[in-house]
């Protein structure tokens, strides 16, 4: 079978699909922006394609986000009419069509089978919309239709779509019940025989110190330190975690920059102004046990969530993190906001603790607990792991799900 993958930063989400095919001796290969010239990737073809340079034009600011998806849509096209005269026909296309690359690959291969990553449906009412109220104060009338305009993408894939893949049924239920049926849910996969509980593991700051499991250590890991993932609350609750806490380290890793949301002030980050916020009502000798990481190579990451002793996770509503599973499976003890999705992985008191998103003095009490608490910690760990062995495992769960559904698609 030969089987396209499209995404603009692949591998992303298919980092362990894509090579499992190859593997299986299927002809795969990937289109996306992230290469600069063709390359060869655990068995699969990468090509590049390119955007090209486009003046500049009026248009209306609830139509740039779908402009922005019909130019990468047009460029992938021409890429798939070059690679389609190369003598290449796919059986199935599988997608990630969130930034419309894969507008129009049915008319350069009508016959072709596709699916598609469905990642999220965006919707107007609460709680997808106005759950911050800090941050979107009232929910206007008008965000409905612009909303409505930016699942204009969404829905023009529904109609050349045979199948969807969502990895939680929170966000294969944003979908609407035309699509929902066609949607499998799937996790991407974690491994649980890499991510282990590790009673040894250390991990080196940028200072050159140690840190090891004897250590008490707080982790919050976000991709960017924005509101969407709670760093906000986070921050807001340092003062009194570090007062309470006079031994605890916390290590907090993300970069600078917006994966989700809207952006901080022009040349502003969101990082900077809750530091600002809260650096006054934190005595210098206890700042200096706050140590921001930055982004870590993976290994040290691994690192950072074996040897943390309570782990930090809160999210709106939303795509659920990869680093929850990942906490979940070396076994960590987990305080996390009580939101959707993390109540499909999350039940209160049996694996992890959970508080509400906004009540940073719960959340404070909730780490203390566990802090002190080293027999609740085990049991926590020991169950998180489970759930996360016996329904997340890559090899023996998520993965055959996905070559399974992938062979009944053609």
């Amino acid at each position: 079978m030969k089987i396209l993958f499209i995404h603009q930063n692949f591998p992303g989400q298919f980092k362990h699909l894509a090579p499992a095919l190859a593997k299986h001796g299927h002809d795969t290969v990937a289109l996306t922006l992230r290469v600069e010239k063709p390359t060869k990737w655990n068995g699969v073809r990468v090509l590049p394609y390119k955007l090209k340079p486009r003046a500049a034009q009026n248009t209306h600011p609830w139509l740039v986000d779908f402009d922005t998806k019909v130019t990468r849509a047009e460029a992938c096209y021409h890429a798939a009419v070059q690679l389609r005269e190369q003598g290449f026909t796919p059986d199935l296309i599988i997608a990630h069509p969130g930034w419309g690359e894969s507008l129009f690959l049915k008319d350069v291969w009508p016959k072709a089978k596709m699916a598609i990553y469905c990642e999220l449906y965006h919707k107007a009412e609460y709680p997808h919309t106005g759950f911050d109220k800090e941050f979107q104060p009232e929910i206007r009338a008008t965000e409905a239709m612009r909303l409505r305009l930016k699942n204009v993408n969404n829905h023009e894939h529904f109609d050349i779509a045979d199948a969807g893949i969502s990895p939680t049924a929170f966000q294969a239920d944003t979908f609407p019940p035309e699509f929902r049926d066609k949607i499998t849910v799937c996790h991407d996969g974690i491994h649980t025989d890499v991510l282990t509980p590790d009673s040894a593991a250390r991990l080196t700051l940028p200072t050159g110190e140690t840190l090891t499991r004897k250590d008490e250590l707080i982790t919050f890991v976000n991709r960017n330190l924005e509101p969407y993932r709670g760093y906000h609350v986070f921050m807001r609750a340092l003062p009194r975690l570090l007062k309470e806490r006079p031994n605890a380290r916390v290590l907090i890793v993300g970069g600078d920059d917006v994966s989700y949301g809207a952006r901080p002030p022009k040349g502003q980050t969101w990082k900077q102004i809750f530091i600002d916020e809260v650096r006054s009502q934190i005595p210098d000798q206890d700042w200096a046990r706050v140590h921001f990481l930055g982004r870590i190579p993976y290994d040290q990451f691994q690192s950072l969530l074996k040897v943390s002793r309570v782990h930090v996770y809160l999210t709106y509503p939303f795509v659920l993190s990869w680093s929850l599973f990942e906490t979940m499976s070396v076994q960590g003890a987990i305080v996390a906001s009580k939101t959707a999705p993390v109540e499909e992985a999350i039940i209160h008191g049996q694996n992890g603790r959970l508080v509400d998103f906004f009540d940073k003095d719960a959340l404070v009490e909730e780490v203390t607990r566990l802090l002190d608490n080293a027999s609740e910690r085990e049991e926590l760990g020991r169950a998180a792991r489970k759930l996360i062995v016996n329904n997340y495992d890559l090899a023996s769960i998520c993965l055959p799900k996905q070559l399974s559904w992938v062979e009944s698609l053609v």
